[in-house]
């Protein structure tokens, strides 16, 4: 059931959730999107279609709010072309090489939609599905539950995987993603949020300014396809290096194509460990990424190139927004020596990542 929880309209500031026609989607169905307004004024706008935060409202250092996330203003641009922006990404965020992995002795074969590999989910992954929704309020903040279920062979995956996807705009400034799933045949899961990020506001300039630290002293090393070779190679003396503070395009031009790679993270053991902190100098935003997941996948915006016209008119162009996608290493199915993503049937798969924001 919808939380009425105080009937607040986007932007009164007044905490609760409310829920509005976002648009039809080509088969006639309707989607809405949730407003969800914490005790701190703190904003975030999200749709049942492919669970994608729409917009994200947080104060910089004066309390002036501004959506640090791009997006677009209509469900039609969604639905034309996005590059996940803001989306529940899944079975499998990130590459699969090939689109092949053999599980049980049997291979299955998936969607060839990123060259020669399988990106997401494929044609038509957790992104541009539309979601159960219920909105809720407790004692930590204001939510939305999304559930759907992925039905044996979706896109060429085995098993019927029941998803949960918690959203939490917590009280403490925290946007919080509970991941839960369970299957009845044996598949790969590994289910992220794909938000492109602007601490400076979306539309407002590029993102090379801003100063990144990552809990992670290895990566994965990938081929001209981004799927990894295996190697974790360190990343002492590159520009691979975040352990310390640095511009994100301090180094950027000394990296093919920019970064898109995933980091390995330090001391991981499955419990909720620092992943990430970004700091905009100007607006004094921070935000710090926490999750359960080994690895996180930081990507620059390379492919971003004006032709997708946001909110508000604004074209988003290369390096507009940055992306720090929790996540189980890419290509994981094919490689036995990375952390398993495969889930059983009686098993529950579960993960939790919390984008915290303050400012200074």
């Amino acid at each position: 059931m919808l939380c009425s929880c105080g009937n607040n309209k986007p932007g009164t500031g007044k905490p609760g959730v409310t829920k509005e026609l976002f648009g039809k989607l080509p088969d006639g169905r309707s989607a809405d999107i949730y407003t969800l307004v914490n005790n701190h004024g703190m904003i975030a706008r999200i749709t049942n279609y492919g669970g994608i935060v729409t917009s994200l409202m947080t104060p910089d250092k004066n309390g002036k709010l501004a959506d640090v996330v791009l997006g677009y203003d209509r469900l039609e641009d969604y639905l034309k072309d996005s590059p996940y922006f803001g989306a529940i990404v899944g079975r499998y965020g990130n590459r699969i090489a090939g689109g092949k992995f053999s599980l049980d002795g049997v291979e299955y074969t998936l969607a060839r939609n990123n060259g020669p590999n399988h990106l997401h989910g494929g044609i038509r992954g957790f992104d541009k599905v539309l979601w159960d929704a219920e909105s809720f309020q407790n004692e930590t903040g204001v939510g939305l539950k999304l559930t759907y279920l992925s039905k044996d062979g979706e896109e060429g995956y085995p098993g019927n995987l029941r998803v949960t996807v918690i959203y939490n705009l917590t009280n403490k400034n925290e946007l919080s993603i509970s991941y839960e799933a369970e299957t009845d045949k044996a598949t790969p899961v590994n289910i992220t949020h794909h938000g492109y990020f602007n601490l400076a506001g979306a539309g407002n300039g590029d993102i090379l300014g801003q100063e990144l630290t990552i809990n992670a002293g290895r990566y994965t090393v990938v081929d001209n396809t981004l799927i990894p070779t295996g190697e974790l190679r360190d990343v002492k003396n590159t520009p691979m290096d975040f352990l310390s503070p640095h511009k994100i395009g301090e180094r950027i031009g000394q990296v093919d194509g920019g970064y898109d790679h995933n980091y390995v993270l330090d001391n991981w053991d499955g419990t909720l460990h620092m992943a990430a902190i970004v700091d905009e100098p100007v607006s004094g935003r921070m935000m710090e990424v926490l999750t359960t997941e080994p690895g996180v996948q930081f990507y620059s915006g390379n492919f971003l190139n004006g032709s997708n016209i946001g909110k508000g008119g604004k074209a988003y162009q290369k390096h507009a927004g940055f992306c720090l996608e929790t996540q189980h290493f890419p290509d994981s199915p094919n490689h036995p020596d990375f952390p398993s993503v495969i889930l059983l049937p009686g098993k529950k798969y579960h993960h939790f990542t919390v984008y915290r924001f303050s400012a200074k």
